[in-house]
Protein backbone atom coordinates (compact mmCIF):
# COMPACT_ATOMS: atom_id res chain seq x y z
CA UNK A 1 0.00 0.00 0.00
CA UNK A 2 1.51 3.02 -1.19
CA UNK A 3 1.48 6.72 0.60
CA UNK A 4 -1.07 8.16 -1.70
CA UNK A 5 -3.71 4.73 -0.72
CA UNK A 6 -2.95 5.45 2.98
CA UNK A 7 -3.76 9.02 3.05
CA UNK A 8 -7.24 8.34 1.04
CA UNK A 9 -7.37 5.47 3.58
CA UNK A 10 -7.15 8.26 6.58
CA UNK A 11 -9.55 10.55 4.31
CA UNK A 12 -12.33 8.33 4.18
CA UNK A 13 -11.96 7.49 8.08
CA UNK A 14 -12.43 10.88 8.92
CA UNK A 15 -15.11 11.72 6.96
CA UNK A 16 -17.06 8.22 7.91
CA UNK A 17 -20.48 8.52 9.61
CA UNK A 18 -20.85 4.89 11.30
CA UNK A 19 -24.21 3.42 12.27
CA UNK A 20 -25.82 1.55 15.36
CA UNK A 21 -24.45 -1.73 13.38
CA UNK A 22 -21.07 -0.66 12.55
CA UNK A 23 -20.04 -0.72 16.23
CA UNK A 24 -19.29 -4.05 16.31
CA UNK A 25 -16.53 -3.56 14.02
CA UNK A 26 -15.09 -0.84 16.56
CA UNK A 27 -15.34 -2.73 19.10
CA UNK A 28 -13.58 -5.48 17.06
CA UNK A 29 -10.78 -2.51 16.21
CA UNK A 30 -10.42 -1.59 20.38
CA UNK A 31 -9.41 -5.29 21.35
CA UNK A 32 -7.17 -4.98 18.15
CA UNK A 33 -5.59 -2.25 19.33
CA UNK A 34 -5.36 -3.87 22.98
CA UNK A 35 -3.49 -6.89 21.54
CA UNK A 36 -0.74 -4.90 20.08
CA UNK A 37 -0.82 -2.60 23.33
CA UNK A 38 0.05 -5.42 25.59
CA UNK A 39 1.60 -8.55 23.62
CA UNK A 40 3.99 -6.20 21.76
CA UNK A 41 4.49 -3.55 23.94
CA UNK A 42 3.44 -4.45 27.80
CA UNK A 43 1.81 -0.75 27.66
CA UNK A 44 -1.74 0.66 28.56
CA UNK A 45 -0.31 4.00 26.93
CA UNK A 46 0.77 1.74 23.78
CA UNK A 47 -2.86 1.23 23.56
CA UNK A 48 -3.88 4.54 23.95
CA UNK A 49 -1.98 5.30 21.53
CA UNK A 50 -2.86 3.15 18.66
CA UNK A 51 -6.63 3.02 19.52
CA UNK A 52 -6.77 5.97 16.49
CA UNK A 53 -5.97 2.79 14.17
CA UNK A 54 -9.83 1.50 14.63
CA UNK A 55 -10.63 4.24 12.10
CA UNK A 56 -8.97 2.66 9.51
CA UNK A 57 -9.72 -0.47 10.49
CA UNK A 58 -13.48 0.45 10.37
CA UNK A 59 -12.70 1.47 6.76
CA UNK A 60 -11.22 -1.58 5.75
CA UNK A 61 -14.08 -3.76 7.26
CA UNK A 62 -16.65 -1.35 5.83
CA UNK A 63 -14.79 -1.70 2.05
CA UNK A 64 -15.20 -5.19 2.53
CA UNK A 65 -18.94 -5.49 3.98
CA UNK A 66 -19.25 -3.43 1.04
CA UNK A 67 -17.95 -5.84 -1.50
CA UNK A 68 -19.97 -8.78 -0.57
CA UNK A 69 -23.03 -6.47 -0.06
CA UNK A 70 -22.49 -5.92 -4.38
CA UNK A 71 -22.34 -9.67 -4.76
CA UNK A 72 -24.84 -10.83 -2.50
CA UNK A 73 -27.28 -7.89 -4.51
CA UNK A 74 -25.78 -9.24 -7.70
CA UNK A 75 -27.50 -12.85 -7.07
CA UNK A 76 -30.17 -11.52 -5.47
CA UNK A 77 -31.04 -8.97 -8.67
CA UNK A 78 -30.58 -12.13 -10.56
CA UNK A 79 -33.41 -14.35 -9.25
CA UNK A 80 -35.74 -10.41 -8.75
CA UNK A 81 -35.26 -10.28 -13.09
CA UNK A 82 -35.78 -13.86 -12.87
CA UNK A 83 -39.39 -13.21 -11.27
CA UNK A 84 -39.78 -10.10 -13.37
CA UNK A 85 -39.35 -12.61 -16.72
CA UNK A 86 -42.22 -14.98 -15.53
CA UNK A 87 -44.19 -11.86 -14.95
CA UNK A 88 -44.05 -10.43 -18.32
CA UNK A 89 -44.61 -14.04 -19.97
CA UNK A 90 -47.55 -14.09 -18.17
CA UNK A 91 -48.70 -10.83 -19.17
CA UNK A 92 -47.25 -8.35 -17.13
CA UNK A 93 -46.24 -5.01 -18.36
CA UNK A 94 -42.29 -4.36 -17.24
CA UNK A 95 -43.63 -2.28 -14.40
CA UNK A 96 -45.92 -4.08 -12.83
CA UNK A 97 -43.85 -6.87 -13.39
CA UNK A 98 -40.94 -5.41 -11.30
CA UNK A 99 -43.59 -4.34 -8.52
CA UNK A 100 -45.06 -8.26 -8.35
CA UNK A 101 -41.05 -9.16 -8.05
CA UNK A 102 -41.17 -7.86 -4.61
CA UNK A 103 -43.17 -9.60 -3.12
CA UNK A 104 -41.39 -13.01 -4.92
CA UNK A 105 -38.01 -11.48 -2.99
CA UNK A 106 -39.79 -10.78 -0.13
CA UNK A 107 -40.97 -14.86 0.73
CA UNK A 108 -37.33 -15.58 -0.84
CA UNK A 109 -34.78 -13.22 1.09
CA UNK A 110 -37.13 -11.60 3.59
CA UNK A 111 -38.28 -7.80 3.33
CA UNK A 112 -35.06 -6.71 4.71
CA UNK A 113 -33.14 -7.96 2.07
CA UNK A 114 -30.95 -5.72 0.00
CA UNK A 115 -33.08 -6.54 -3.12
CA UNK A 116 -36.39 -5.97 -1.45
CA UNK A 117 -35.00 -2.40 -0.07
CA UNK A 118 -34.38 -1.96 -3.68
CA UNK A 119 -37.57 -2.65 -5.24
CA UNK A 120 -39.43 -1.06 -2.27
CA UNK A 121 -37.80 2.30 -3.68
CA UNK A 122 -38.46 1.38 -7.33
CA UNK A 123 -42.39 0.40 -6.03
CA UNK A 124 -42.59 3.93 -4.59
CA UNK A 125 -40.62 5.43 -7.95
CA UNK A 126 -43.26 4.37 -10.06
CA UNK A 127 -46.09 5.11 -7.52
CA UNK A 128 -44.34 9.08 -8.26
CA UNK A 129 -44.21 7.73 -12.00
CA UNK A 130 -40.86 8.21 -12.15
CA UNK A 131 -39.40 6.02 -15.17
CA UNK A 132 -38.62 2.07 -14.78
CA UNK A 133 -35.26 3.26 -16.43
CA UNK A 134 -34.30 5.80 -13.84
CA UNK A 135 -35.28 4.08 -10.63
CA UNK A 136 -32.63 1.23 -12.28
CA UNK A 137 -30.19 3.54 -13.00
CA UNK A 138 -30.47 4.62 -9.06
CA UNK A 139 -30.47 0.92 -8.10
CA UNK A 140 -26.96 0.27 -9.79
CA UNK A 141 -25.71 2.99 -8.60
CA UNK A 142 -26.20 2.84 -4.84
CA UNK A 143 -25.53 -1.28 -4.88
CA UNK A 144 -22.05 -0.47 -6.81
CA UNK A 145 -22.50 -3.48 -8.82
CA UNK A 146 -21.87 -3.20 -12.41
CA UNK A 147 -23.99 -5.91 -13.60
CA UNK A 148 -27.27 -3.54 -12.69
CA UNK A 149 -25.67 -0.57 -13.97
CA UNK A 150 -25.17 -2.64 -17.57
CA UNK A 151 -28.35 -4.23 -17.03
CA UNK A 152 -29.91 -0.48 -16.43
CA UNK A 153 -28.08 0.94 -19.77
CA UNK A 154 -29.08 -2.04 -22.07
CA UNK A 155 -32.52 -1.79 -20.95
CA UNK A 156 -33.05 2.24 -21.30
CA UNK A 157 -31.81 2.06 -24.85
CA UNK A 158 -34.06 -1.38 -25.31
CA UNK A 159 -37.01 0.80 -23.89
CA UNK A 160 -36.85 3.63 -26.00
CA UNK A 161 -35.94 1.45 -29.01
CA UNK A 162 -38.67 -0.57 -28.76
CA UNK A 163 -36.82 -3.91 -28.39
CA UNK A 164 -38.16 -7.27 -27.15
CA UNK A 165 -37.81 -6.60 -23.84
CA UNK A 166 -38.36 -10.32 -22.24
CA UNK A 167 -35.45 -11.88 -24.54
CA UNK A 168 -32.83 -8.92 -23.35
CA UNK A 169 -33.99 -9.72 -19.74
CA UNK A 170 -33.31 -13.35 -20.15
CA UNK A 171 -29.82 -12.93 -21.81
CA UNK A 172 -29.17 -11.00 -18.91
CA UNK A 173 -30.00 -13.67 -16.35
CA UNK A 174 -27.97 -15.69 -18.59
CA UNK A 175 -24.80 -13.68 -18.36
CA UNK A 176 -24.87 -13.03 -14.89
CA UNK A 177 -25.50 -16.46 -13.87
CA UNK A 178 -22.24 -17.55 -16.20
CA UNK A 179 -20.44 -15.04 -14.09
CA UNK A 180 -21.38 -15.99 -11.17
CA UNK A 181 -20.60 -19.49 -11.84
CA UNK A 182 -17.14 -17.96 -12.23
CA UNK A 183 -17.40 -16.45 -9.03
CA UNK A 184 -18.13 -19.89 -6.84
CA UNK A 185 -15.77 -22.16 -8.87
CA UNK A 186 -13.08 -19.50 -7.82
CA UNK A 187 -14.74 -19.58 -3.90
CA UNK A 188 -13.94 -23.16 -4.07
CA UNK A 189 -10.68 -22.92 -5.04
CA UNK A 190 -9.69 -20.79 -2.48
CA UNK A 191 -11.92 -21.40 0.63
CA UNK A 192 -9.59 -23.36 2.18
CA UNK A 193 -6.72 -20.64 1.47
CA UNK A 194 -9.09 -17.85 2.53
CA UNK A 195 -9.20 -20.16 5.88
CA UNK A 196 -6.04 -20.73 6.73
CA UNK A 197 -4.76 -17.19 5.90
CA UNK A 198 -7.13 -16.39 8.16
CA UNK A 199 -5.54 -18.83 11.08
CA UNK A 200 -2.32 -17.52 9.79
CA UNK A 201 -3.47 -13.85 11.27
CA UNK A 202 -4.19 -14.95 14.73
CA UNK A 203 -1.12 -17.19 15.43
CA UNK A 204 1.57 -14.28 15.83
CA UNK A 205 -0.84 -13.50 18.67
CA UNK A 206 -1.26 -16.91 20.01
CA UNK A 207 2.83 -17.43 19.72
CA UNK A 208 3.48 -14.15 21.73
CA UNK A 209 0.83 -15.22 24.38
CA UNK A 210 1.64 -18.81 24.69
CA UNK A 211 5.72 -17.90 25.42
CA UNK A 212 4.55 -14.73 27.60
CA UNK A 213 2.09 -17.31 29.93
CA UNK A 214 5.06 -20.44 29.59
CA UNK A 215 8.08 -18.24 29.88
CA UNK A 216 7.56 -15.16 31.96
CA UNK A 217 10.33 -12.56 31.06
CA UNK A 218 11.35 -13.73 27.73
CA UNK A 219 10.07 -10.66 26.31
CA UNK A 220 11.21 -7.88 29.20
CA UNK A 221 14.01 -7.50 27.25
CA UNK A 222 12.13 -5.99 24.06
CA UNK A 223 9.86 -4.06 26.11
CA UNK A 224 9.81 -0.38 27.78
CA UNK A 225 13.11 0.30 25.84
CA UNK A 226 13.95 2.07 22.56
CA UNK A 227 15.28 -0.45 20.69
CA UNK A 228 12.82 -2.98 21.76
CA UNK A 229 10.04 -0.68 20.77
CA UNK A 230 11.65 0.38 17.39
CA UNK A 231 12.02 -4.14 16.66
CA UNK A 232 8.29 -4.38 17.67
CA UNK A 233 6.91 -1.50 15.79
CA UNK A 234 8.70 -3.27 12.73
CA UNK A 235 6.87 -6.40 13.49
CA UNK A 236 4.24 -4.62 13.82
CA UNK A 237 4.26 -3.41 10.16
CA UNK A 238 5.36 -6.35 8.78
CA UNK A 239 2.50 -7.81 10.14
CA UNK A 240 0.02 -5.23 8.71
CA UNK A 241 1.16 -5.17 5.33
CA UNK A 242 1.36 -9.04 5.14
CA UNK A 243 -2.41 -9.18 6.81
CA UNK A 244 -3.19 -6.83 3.63
CA UNK A 245 -1.32 -8.62 1.29
CA UNK A 246 -3.33 -11.97 2.10
CA UNK A 247 -6.54 -9.91 2.17
CA UNK A 248 -5.91 -9.47 -1.59
CA UNK A 249 -4.82 -12.77 -2.37
CA UNK A 250 -8.10 -14.20 -0.73
CA UNK A 251 -10.57 -11.59 -1.83
CA UNK A 252 -11.03 -12.01 -5.93
CA UNK A 253 -13.20 -9.81 -7.56
CA UNK A 254 -14.28 -11.31 -11.06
Amino acid sequence: MNLKALKSLWQQALSCRPALSDWPIFLQGAVIALLFGRLFYDSWLAVMILLPLILPWFVHEKTLQNQRNRRLMGIQFRDAIGSVLTSMKAGYSVENAFIAAYHDMALLYGKSSLICNALAGIRKGLSNNIPIEKLLHAVGKKSGNRDILDFAEVFTVAKRGGGNMTEIIGRTIAVISRKMDVEKEIDVLISAKRMEAGIMNLVPFFIILYISITSKGFFEPLYHNLPGIILMTVCIGLYIGAYLMSERIVNIDV
